[in-house]
């Protein structure tokens, strides 16, 4: 939540006069009640949901590069080096633990 420092609530004297102009074209957005909250959202939620209907829009298996590391791994090809396997569980791990 973000909390907008330069908010100043209206004094009881404006309130109460009533004698608030407002031009043509430029209308503010109504001010809240002297001590009720206020709540101002930006617009990156709509930039996230845009996200993520893309990224359900992936297939969640990648199946040329299934098929390139199966190929791979039945001619021989492919070689694990042990320090990388270690690494990569022991990073997993700490992730998972993480979440």
């Amino acid at each position: 939540m973000r909390i907008d420092q330069n908010y100043r609530p209206q004094s009881t004297t404006e309130a109460s006069s009533g004698g608030t102009q407002k031009a043509a074209g430029n209308t503010p957005a109504p001010s809240p009640a002297l001590g009720e909250d206020q709540a101002q959202l930006s617009d990156a939620h709509t930039q996230v949901q845009a996200l993520a209907t893309l990224a359900a829009q992936l297939p969640e298996i990648r199946q040329e590069k299934v098929q390139a590391l199966r190929l791979a791994v039945s001619s021989g090809q492919y070689q694990v080096r042990p320090h990388d396997l270690a690494t990569a569980l022991v990073a997993h791990l700490v992730t998972d633990r993480a979440a």
